[in-house]
């Protein structure tokens, strides 16, 4: 609290009045993050027409803005258990995980994926983990410019948008059809929605 005194040049006691905790002041930053990235991830959603151009913008835009706090986001993410206040995963951040998870449902009504109505409303909030599996990976990757994660997102997104084709292929479906149920019911259980 000393150091973001001294940065913001306000004493300590101005300090503890805007913010009454370390935690607090993460999560101003993630709501200030939000909502600066918020007008340029609609703009992109407008824009775009295909699934693989939307995410490719999202998850772009997202390690773009976060670049400069890069350092920060690395120290955040010792924070991942969903009881730790300032998870990504837990309570407390649950609203700025929805708005952040809206994004995904958007790119996924605007992509009028034909996937099994079972499957498909689950798909925004895989998204979602996803795009946290490859921020996780860029924060710690020391390849040059990260040349790794790029490897990794470009791969991982071609296989996606690959089996999501394929699941779509009619002359496909009847092959499918019988991992529909159990797929369903693992994604409940996962989410909570159904005994495990």
């Amino acid at each position: 609290m000393r150091q973001v005194a001294a940065e913001a040049q306000v004493a300590l006691g101005a300090a503890y009045y805007y913010f009454d905790s370390k935690d607090a002041i993460v999560m101003a930053f993630y709501e200030e993050a939000q909502n600066e990235m918020a007008p340029a991830l609609n703009a992109l959603l407008g824009r775009c027409r295909t699934l693989e151009q939307r995410l490719r913008g999202i998850i772009g835009q997202k390690i773009e803005y976060f670049a400069p706090n890069r350092a920060l986001v690395g120290a955040l993410s010792a924070h991942i258990d969903p009881e730790h206040p300032l998870s990504p995963f837990g309570k407390a951040t649950a609203p700025i995980r929805d708005r952040d998870v809206a994004f995904f449902v958007r790119a996924v009504d605007e992509s009028k994926l034909r996937l099994p109505a079972s499957i498909l409303p689950y798909l925004p909030r895989l998204l979602w983990l996803y795009q946290m599996g490859l921020l996780l990976f860029w924060v710690y990757d020391r390849s040059p410019h990260q040349q790794r994660t790029q490897i990794l997102f470009d791969k991982t997104l071609h296989l996606m948008l690959l089996a999501l084709k394929l699941a779509e292929a009619p002359l496909l479906k009847p092959l499918l059809k019988p991992l529909y149920r159990p797929a369903s019911e693992l994604l409940k259980a996962i989410y909570g929605e159904a005994p495990s």
